[in-house]
């Protein structure tokens, strides 16, 4: 397959037969053969970014270190969910749209609807989509098939529902204890991701629990010792821990660490973006273009690992790169 159609696919798993086969210095640095950002000339304005809770911070940091480069640059997040990035880029309100899913078909055709071309998906980072439990929880790993027995009512994956921790092996005080959900709202590209990947297209069971955002997951589950939940990887804290998943029962049970999602074997691996209007064999406004750049400069994925992401590789990063232009 040629990189050119790998590239338009977006998706992780083409992306990691790519950078599987790169060495890195460790398993959060970022690869040396990164471009370093070059600084220009005449970059001012405003940038409005509306979307992703799960790239709010990473979007955050970016425009901090962007703004030390250029002063007369503005920049404004914010980060209800990626539902509302396809809106705010058709209706002007924003330039760019970060995103934890690729663009829904509809999402695209009102995009195409309004422009006359397709919108452009910038690949900005990697994430593996953590499944969350209380740091005292003894479970270390499920398959696909239990988080989808245990978060899903239409039990897709094949298991019979699951809603004590007994039912997973755990034994003494916690074999009769109810499992507690927590989740994302419809707004949350994590919650449509994580239905069409662990809920195989299911549908989430009444009793999880929605939240606002990311960090609210996180915060229930640190404070409910039976919670369980997930997010990206980016808001792990020392209150949770981050188990192992397999694909199918009985399969091996990996980490959700960057050796294991660039070898494709964490199942929930998937790649972040920042969506575009871009005219097609025309360059991105200057503005757009640079924070761009930016963000797949060396610089800017050493800011991806500080949040607590998983950087590209040089390669990929080049990739997105030629997509500006």
């Amino acid at each position: 397959m040629k990189m050119r159609t790998m590239l338009k696919g977006l998706t992780v798993a083409l992306l990691l037969a790519v950078s599987a086969s790169l060495s890195f210095a460790g398993p959060l640095q970022v690869d040396v053969n990164l471009s370093d950002y070059v600084k220009v000339q005449g970059v001012a304005g405003n940038l409005n970014s509306v979307g992703s809770d799960t790239l709010n911070n990473m979007m955050t940091f970016w425009a901090e270190g962007f703004r030390k480069k250029y002063p007369n640059v503005n920049v404004q997040i914010e980060g209800k969910g990626s539902s509302t990035a396809p809106p705010a880029l058709i209706e002007g309100t924003s330039q760019l749209g970060p995103m934890s899913r690729k663009m829904k078909r509809k999402e695209a055709q009102k995009f195409e609807d309004k422009f006359g071309y397709k919108p452009t998906a910038i690949g900005v980072a990697l994430d593996s989509l953590a499944v969350f439990i209380n740091k005292d929880n003894p479970l270390t790993g499920l398959s696909l098939p239990q988080v989808d027995a245990i978060f899903s009512k239409t039990q897709k994956g094949g298991l019979a529902d699951i809603t004590t921790w007994g039912q997973l092996g755990l034994k003494g005080r916690w074999a009769n204890k109810p499992i507690s959900l927590y989740g994302r709202n419809s707004a949350s590209g994590t919650y449509g991701y994580f239905k069409k990947k662990a809920l195989f297209k299911g549908d989430y069971k009444d009793s999880v629990k929605e939240q606002p955002g990311s960090a609210s997951v996180v915060l229930g589950v640190t404070e409910d010792k039976a919670g369980i939940g997930y997010s990206g990887i980016g808001y792990r804290t020392s209150g949770v821990k981050a188990i192992a998943l397999g694909k199918k029962t009985g399969d091996p049970q990996y980490q959700p660490n960057y050796q294991n999602v660039l070898a494709g074997k964490y199942p929930l691996g998937r790649l972040l973006y920042i969506y575009v209007a871009k005219r097609p064999n025309q360059p991105l406004p200057t503005l757009v273009k640079e924070f761009l750049k930016y963000a797949l400069s060396k610089e800017g994925q050493q800011i991806v690992v500080k949040d607590g992401y998983l950087p590209l590789t040089a390669k990929v990063a080049q990739k997105q790169l030629a997509l500006l232009d």
